[in-house]
């Protein structure tokens, strides 16, 4: 699997913003945004915000190659291409 490199950037007005890298040689960047709302639904607080950005790309890795995962996007866009993922992650 991929090396995954997760920073946070900020947070505010109750959204996280991540910057994740994914990669060691042709490394992809990607842009972000977790609402604090959508990381208590999925993860009941058990694990932090940045566990879950790294559970997520670890989902979409297996379905995808990082060079097709999107730049930038919401955690939430993720089920709209990949309807099994919130029950995946919050195993």
């Amino acid at each position: 699997m991929d090396n995954i490199e997760i920073k946070e950037q900020r947070s505010q007005a109750g959204k996280y913003l991540f910057v994740v890298e994914v990669g060691t040689e042709n490394k992809t960047t990607h842009q972000v945004t977790l609402e604090r709302d959508y990381w208590q639904k999925l993860s009941g607080q058990k694990v932090t915000p940045g566990q879950l950005i790294l559970d997520s790309f670890m989902f979409l890795l297996r379905h995808e190659p990082k060079e097709a995962i999107l730049k930038e996007f919401d955690l939430k866009d993720i089920n709209k291409y990949f309807p099994e993922f919130e029950e995946s992650v919050r195993k």
